[in-house]
């Protein structure tokens, strides 16, 4: 295996990388060599002998500290940082055709969504950039979504958490350049199923667009919006992060990039 990223040896932290993007990027960045640490609530299928399963609860800052803690103990320092956990259901801001019902959105959903979408990505960036300003280098990348680019029907709440992913991206980078730490952001679209795709989320998204969960799965594998005709793979998600984190992307930084077959305003 050519090492022509440079991963060989160096250690990575993914949130949320036990299923879906994050196991795809976990088991990429084995692939390139990288010591990788995952923090998550449960832990994956995947096993590696340079793979440590952390059990975090990303928005508890003791859990936190914990998981980068870990990390640093490998071989001293922490290369870069995915944030990638994060939660989505769908909910409209008003529900005529049922006030204060189960898809209107209501306090509990907001706060949830953003104390693990976005309180998350402050906690586990901030302990994390500490050690990095005293390495004198770092990569943070942000997982967005096109929906905090474009917005998206049912999934307000969604898309404005990841839009304030958004502004982390942009201020940061603007911040810690002066360290030598990048931060970019990753922004996909329609990808391939994965276990995060659940029925109930499936309802709640067809209820918010009042249309059908058959539909709705049409629409995934007919993907007329999205110019390339296809639904993205996790895979190609992992290479572009894994690219990110690489000196391959050293004058990247304060972006987001979209990875969604060319779809956008859809």
């Amino acid at each position: 295996m050519t090492d022509w990223l440079g991963l060989e040896g160096k250690t990575v932290i993914v949130t949320g990388g036990s299923s879906g993007i994050g196991a795809a990027i976990v088991e990429e960045l084995i692939h390139n060599g990288a010591n990788v640490v995952n923090g998550d609530l449960k832990e994956g299928d995947f096993k590696d002998p340079k793979l440590i399963y952390v059990a975090t609860d990303v928005t508890d800052t003791d859990a936190v500290e914990k998981l980068a803690a870990t990390a640093e103990e490998i071989n001293g320092e922490i290369w870069g940082v995915v944030n990638n956990a994060g939660i989505n259901k769908p909910r409209v801001l008003v529900d005529p055709k049922a006030p204060h019902g189960k898809y209107e959105l209501d306090v509990p959903t907001f706060e949830q969504i953003f104390s693990v979408n976005v309180k998350s990505v402050f906690l586990v960036s901030q302990a994390v950039v500490r050690r990095m300003i005293k390495q004198g280098h770092g990569v943070v990348v942000n997982m967005s979504s096109e929906a905090g680019l474009e917005g998206s029907v049912g999934q307000s709440v969604y898309a404005a958490s990841k839009g304030a992913i958004n502004g982390f991206t942009r201020s940061w980078a603007k911040e810690l350049g002066k360290y030598h730490i990048r931060v970019v952001g990753v922004a996909p679209g329609i990808m391939e199923a994965t276990g995060l795709r659940t029925p109930s989320y499936e309802e709640a998204l067809a209820y918010t667009r009042d249309t059908t969960v058959e539909a709705i799965r049409a629409g995934y594998s007919s993907t007329s919006t999205t110019p390339l005709g296809r639904s993205g793979k996790l895979s190609e998600v992992a290479d572009l992060v894994n690219y990110f984190l690489s000196n391959r992307a050293s004058y990247i930084t304060g972006v987001t990039t979209n990875v969604a077959g060319g779809k956008s305003r859809g």
